[in-house]
């Protein structure tokens, strides 16, 4: 089983993370001493890092700007369903709001938070339990206070105005700032050094429609958030690092290249792919298709991704997209539209 800390992420978070802090006078170079990630990576769309490297950038925030309360509240304004990718979309296909929650919680892998979020149904009320035991305690407050500044923004963006009912639960001291975040989230008091940090939706609200929430177009979303999770999962060591020099290439490079990259000859590459149960042609394709759909999906015709992808022709990338994914990339843009646009 995965390390919850070796759990791949998409870059947008510390990328926020990182804007935050450098607004406050923290160079950049500070924040990224020892992640591991580089400021090239917090600009791609495409690349990845571990919750344990995010888990060190916080730490660089908090060695920088200190663990004063509300801090996490201000950077956690920058999260919204957007941020989160099909995982938000997914979110915000849900018919109602305890819907909302079921499938928030359901991939919550996808999300950004460091707990391990739990769902209870105690009868009137719907309680999601963020667990931080894992979370050392330099950042706990940080992350905390991150995850409720998410869920509240992430609650507008679905209904756009105060729920009542809603109640939150604070495994730290009352502090002015707290009292003044709750007032404008929730019409219920906060409860004060709780044992866990947690949020109770009261059964009146569970039933109350999403306007933008679509069944059909959810259970896509939800299809597509297995298969991001799936991929996850199966990424890694050599891998990996495969993945990440093949996405910096644009998805073409030959193997011999990649294997100097990595400073080993192409057998030995073979080998630690095969050991991993895999093999270059398998994550070449795999990467090729993900740039593919990344790029057809923002909207590039097929002559462009053919371009930026190095084909040399539209017919060539065409072919190569078909035996890949079944369908005409065409035919995959104009599907991904009509999920977007429900037309």
């Amino acid at each position: 089983m995965t390390d919850v800390w070796d759990r791949l992420r998409s870059t947008t978070s510390s990328m926020l993370m990182t804007e935050f802090a450098v607004e406050r006078g923290v160079p950049r170079q500070h924040l990224l001493r020892g992640t591991g990630i580089s400021p090239e990576a917090l600009l791609d769309p495409w690349a990845e890092v571990t919750a344990g490297q995010e888990l060190l950038l916080l730490r660089n925030i908090v060695a920088e700007l200190g663990d004063s309360p509300g801090l996490g509240l201000l950077a956690g304004q920058r999260y919204h369903l957007s941020t989160h990718g099909v995982y938000g979309f997914a979110i915000a296909c849900s018919p109602n709001i305890r819907g909302a929650i079921e499938v928030a919680t359901r991939f919550v892998e996808l999300a950004f938070t460091l707990c391990h979020v739990s769902l209870h149904d105690e009868g009137d009320r719907l309680v999601a339990v963020l667990d931080d035991s894992a979370v050392p305690e330099d950042v706990r407050r940080l992350s905390l206070e991150r995850d409720f500044a998410t869920v509240t923004n992430v609650q507008r963006d679905l209904i756009p105005f105060r729920l009542p009912g809603i109640q939150i639960s604070i495994p730290f001291d009352r502090e002015t700032v707290y009292d003044a975040f709750v007032s404008q989230v929730s019409d219920v008091p906060p409860v004060y050094n709780a044992p866990q940090a947690a949020f109770s939706v009261e059964a009146a609200l569970w039933s109350l429609p999403i306007p933008q929430g679509n069944v059909h177009t959810g259970r896509l979303y939800e299809q597509q958030c297995i298969e991001l999770m799936q991929r996850r999962s199966n990424r890694g060591g050599v891998g990996k690092q495969v993945r990440q020099l093949l996405v910096r290439s644009g998805g073409i490079a030959a193997q011999a290249d990649v294997a100097a990259e990595l400073s080993m000859s192409v057998r030995t590459l073979r080998r630690r792919l095969a050991d991993e149960g895999t093999t270059f042609r398998e994550v070449s394709d795999e990467t090729f298709g993900l740039l593919a759909e990344e790029l057809l999906s923002a909207g590039m015709t097929v002559e462009q991704v053919a371009y930026r992808l190095g084909y040399s022709s539209a017919s060539a990338f065409a072919n190569a997209f078909r035996s890949w994914k079944g369908q005409t990339p065409g035919r995959f843009a104009r599907d991904r539209r009509r999920v977007r646009t429900g037309v």
